[in-house]
């Protein structure tokens, strides 16, 4: 079955660059070896991601007209070399494929049955490997954005914990971008937006990531809009 992405906030957050630095540096540790991008939108993310270090680094992607976009980027040299793109989800992958890290970025919300998706990431881990998920955080900070995207929930840590795979180790927990949340705050109580406009989102990128940067760290990664949650597979018997 043909899957199309209902948001239209992609090409708008493609603009994010300080976000998806900040996001490279948090999640740089866990992106070796062979990495599976589930959900790879446009290719943003991809962009931001992948160093070219790694030996191979797939996007999947089940909207077929994003998935040809990222094609294009792979045929135009756009992505490093490592880069190549396959449609669908999980299920449509060959049976023996197996990686050293698996990543939900902004996806997992997606998923109805998200604890049955991660399990059927962590059976494709190879040992050692890492299960990164980035999901927005706090169900009371639930909105029409969010509901214009099509996401099932907002996060909190006991939540996403209680979604991951029993078989692996949580290694990282922990909340992002705390002036965000202030800006996620006023548009679930005040403005009731089910779009940021370009100038919502170049004042959080320009102005509230850089200080996120600075301040997370000394908040302790207590508070923030955006959870980060990795977990890392054992040694198989």
């Amino acid at each position: 079955m043909i899957q199309r992405y209902a948001g239209e906030e992609l090409e708008l957050f493609a603009k994010a660059r300080r976000w998806k630095a900040y996001l490279a540096r948090e999640l740089a540790p866990f992106l070796h070896g062979d990495v599976l991008e589930v959900g790879a939108g446009l290719g943003a993310t991809t962009v931001a991601l992948c160093d070219g270090s790694q030996r191979s680094w797939l996007c999947l992607e089940p909207d077929p007209d994003l998935a040809a976009r990222i094609e294009t980027k792979c045929a135009a040299g756009a992505l490093p070399a490592c880069c190549r793109i396959a449609r669908g989800s999980l299920a449509d992958l060959p049976a023996g494929a197996r990686f050293d890290a698996i990543t939900y970025v902004d996806v997992l919300e997606h998923i109805e049955r998200d604890g049955e998706e991660l399990a059927r990431a962590a059976a494709r881990l190879r040992s050692g490997g890492f299960l990164v998920v980035l999901a927005p955080a706090h169900p009371w900070l639930y909105s029409p954005f969010d509901a214009a995207l099509g996401h099932f929930r907002r996060y909190t840590k006991r939540s996403l914990a209680g979604v991951a795979p029993a078989a692996l180790t949580c290694v990282r927990l922990r909340y992002l971008d705390a002036a965000g949340l202030l800006a996620s705050a006023g548009n679930r109580v005040v403005l009731r937006r089910a779009q940021p406009t370009a100038g919502n989102l170049a004042f959080w990128d320009g102005v509230l990531v850089p200080l996120s940067r600075a301040i997370d760290p000394l908040l302790g990664h207590r508070i923030g809009r955006s959870l980060l949650g990795v977990w890392r597979a054992g040694a198989q018997p």
